[in-house]
């Protein structure tokens, strides 16, 4: 049995636009700049409750480049991550602070966040996010299934297994997917 088989399934979720509401300018979404800003979407913690008696870890996988570009401290992402981790039933937090110029591993589209330890059954778990970064993100790590929230962003696409409106949607999805065998 390997670490993988040990630890189950995650779900792993972006944490802009997927737990709480993105600040959307231009066509392009931002984290938001404070708690205070920090808004949970409707019906994440639902979503979130069915997911975790489904049996998937809940990881949040998330990219905060603005502290590597000077525009946000890392105490402010990390009180939000705080807040979020307070209010909902998530398992574990995972960030990136660096930006694209750092060619690092973390940073999603590469895997590098998904792979960490403690690790998790890839072949059972999801990505869930609202970027084509998670989309891709998911699939170098060879997760299960990758969903996409499509909020229409201004952006690059990669064609998820699914795209729906929110959290809740993609968890009705993903519930449905056949039992997978060994």
């Amino acid at each position: 049995m390997s670490i993988n088989d040990i630890n189950g399934p995650a779900a792993f979720l972006d944490r802009d636009g997927v737990l709480n509401q993105a600040v959307v300018r231009h066509g392009k979404p931002y984290p938001p700049a404070s708690v205070e800003e920090m808004q949970i979407l409707p019906g994440v913690r639902d979503a979130l409750d069915r997911l975790k008696a489904a049996g998937y870890r809940l990881v949040v996988v998330t990219n905060q480049p603005d502290v590597a570009r000077g525009l946000q401290r890392r105490e402010t992402v990390e009180a939000i991550n705080a807040a979020l981790m307070a209010r909902l039933p998530l398992d574990e937090f995972r960030v990136c602070y660096h930006d694209d110029a750092d060619r690092c591993a973390c940073r999603k589209p590469q895997p590098g966040l998904l792979l960490q330890q403690p690790a998790y059954h890839l072949a059972g778990s999801v990505m869930i996010g609202d970027r084509w970064r998670d989309i891709e993100a998911g699939r170098r790590a060879r997760v299960r299934a990758a969903v996409l929230i499509d909020y229409g962003y201004d952006e690059r696409q990669v064609e998820p297994d699914a795209r729906v409106g929110s959290l809740s949607l993609a968890v009705d999805w993903i519930l449905k997917l056949p039992a997978k065998g060994p």
